[in-house]
């Protein structure tokens, strides 16, 4: 029975469930690891005895042995070890912290079998400046881009495109105030907002042309299996510059999508690029039907449009997980070899 590793934490949603259950279904043996529990509830231990490694995950009295599993989905590693701070006081938690991070991360990247993306291949994309100019490199549109700290520099961009430009964030920012998590959303800048841009100087931004937007696209791609899906955006105010904004009063106006074929062309060689069988990429397309390509997520949501091709998405990745399909992998060991 092949078994097959998901990293994720008690609280994400019920595509674990729905995956491990199609798992069971076509023969494999899910095992769910949810970080946000390790180390107090969860043990990990790597061991190298008589000249060979292995690999044990121990939960409320149950080993698994991971050092023979199928694959490996880091789907990903939210909360990691948020129990610690119940039981460490200040001066030894961050170090302790560090420490898991370096083990469950170390062993991740070491395992010896596919991998729907590596951690390390994750963490690379993080880079959204790398992503685009790969993007621009294969042929993709991208929107012109100035990512800065210089509030001159951030002035000249803007003033040079009149028809509007927008700034965002790079990564997944948030303001934390009385406890509560507020998102940080795309919006446009304006000329008369540059007069108190100053403090940029102390936290970059992306600024990018405002394009005009027929539709926009989620693009989640499985092994080789693109699954496109585009939403009017542009009939909420609220969600013109940034649909999440809205995004659940649009939950259900999600239609699929037929990409042109040399744009999917295109997103699989970035696959290729990143050696990755997962990811979620948003896509502006302008009323001239040009498609403009603006980033991967890593770990992006999907499962609320694997809802609208009845579990086709969910079903794919299964068969990914458990080798039934296309996948790019080579093992790690492979290299050593070389």
């Amino acid at each position: 029975m092949k078994k097959v590793l998901i990293i994720t934490h008690s609280r994400d949603n019920e595509c674990i469930t729905v995956i491990s259950d199609k798992i069971k279904e076509m023969g494999g043996h899910p095992i769910r690891f949810n970080v946000d529990e390790y180390p107090t509830k969860y043990s990990l231990s790597s061991c190298y005895e008589e000249k060979q490694w292995k690999v044990f995950l121990d939960y409320e009295g149950h080993r698994e042995a991971l050092h023979d599993i199928e694959a490996l989905w880091y789907r990903r590693s939210h909360h990691l070890a948020d129990g610690l701070k119940s039981v460490l006081s200040g001066e030894f938690l961050s170090s302790a912290h560090g420490e898991v991070r370096t083990t469950l991360y170390g062993m991740l990247e070491s395992l010896n079998c596919f991998q729907i993306g590596k951690y390390s291949s994750y963490r690379r994309l993080d880079s959204k400046e790398e992503q685009m100019k790969i993007a621009s490199f294969l042929g993709m549109l991208i929107p012109e881009t100035c990512i800065t700290n210089s509030p001159e520099e951030a002035k000249r961009f803007v003033k040079a495109h009149p028809n509007g430009a927008i700034a965002k964030m790079q990564s997944s920012f948030a303001i934390y105030k009385d406890g509560i998590e507020n998102v940080v959303f795309t919006n446009v800048i304006k000329e008369e907002d540059l007069e108190s841009i100053d403090t940029l100087q102390y936290c970059p931004m992306q600024f990018q042309e405002k394009l005009e937007k027929e539709v926009e696209l989620r693009v989640t791609v499985v092994g080789d299996e693109i699954f496109a899906f585009a939403v009017d955006s542009q009939k909420l105010s609220n969600a013109k510059i940034d649909w999440r904004r809205e995004g659940t009063t649009l939950l259900n106006d999600w239609v699929p999508y037929e990409l042109p074929l040399d744009v999917k062309n295109k997103i699989l060689e970035m696959m290729d690029v990143y050696q990755i069988n997962y990811g979620a990429i948003d896509i502006i397309v302008t009323p001239e039907k040009d498609h403009y390509f603006l980033e991967i997520n890593s770990a992006g949501e999907f499962y609320w449009l694997d809802k609208l091709v009845d579990g086709a998405i969910t079903t794919h990745m299964a068969k990914v997980l458990l080798g039934q399909t296309f996948r790019r992998y080579k093992p790690v060991l492979e290299y050593a070899t070389v």
